[in-house]
């Protein structure tokens, strides 16, 4: 319970996506193809959670990196994973519609 109330009042600031992306962040949506066809941010780039190991060399680490899927669950692994391949501007933007609103 002390966990959640910390995170509820964390002072940790919140994250300027707009002006990420207005920075040429990349928004890498983890999904798969078919949930991607389906629906997804404009300009963003599909490489599904189980596949990213073996395609990790097509993102750059000197970009930031914006993570999206469904519910936030599989973009919090992708970012904790290109976090393991020393990427260190790597944001979970969360479910992939709630960042709709910050593309033009």
């Amino acid at each position: 319970m002390l966990s959640f109330i910390s995170k509820l009042f964390s002072s940790k600031p919140k994250v300027d996506y707009s002006q990420l992306i207005a920075n040429g962040a990349v928004i890498l949506d983890v999904r798969t193809p078919a949930e991607y066809r389906a629906g997804h941010v404009k300009g963003s780039v599909n490489i599904p959670l189980q596949g990213l190991r073996g395609q990790i060399s097509k993102l750059k680490k000197n970009k930031p990196i914006i993570t999206c899927c469904a519910s936030g669950s599989r973009s919090a692994s992708a970012r904790l994973l290109l976090q393991s391949y020393g990427f260190e501007e790597v944001y979970n933007g969360g479910p992939w519609h709630t960042l709709r609103k910050f593309v033009q």
